[in-house]
């Protein structure tokens, strides 16, 4: 992804419904469909789409974390309810 890309305007519907600009998606490989997170900062909103290429970069990232361990805990706790 660029970091040098220009802002452009855009204009919000009476839904709070925005358009991304056609070349910002192809930049950030948006397709038809595509989920993203959105979050409140001091800067504003930071909307995140979740794409397949940054659901691939997650892969590994909780490696060495416990997590599997506390997954499986947990998972056993609620079926023994």
């Amino acid at each position: 992804m660029a970091k040098n890309s220009q802002a452009e305007t855009v204009q919000f519907t009476t839904k709070g419904q925005i358009v991304i600009p056609a070349r910002f998606r192809r930049e950030l490989q948006i397709e038809d469909g595509t989920k993203a997170s959105v979050t409140i900062t001091p800067e504003g909103i930071l909307l995140r789409p979740i794409t397949r290429s940054y659901i691939k970069s997650l892969r590994g990232s909780l490696k060495g974390r416990g997590v599997m361990k506390s997954m499986m805990t947990d998972r056993k706790a609620e079926r023994s309810l």
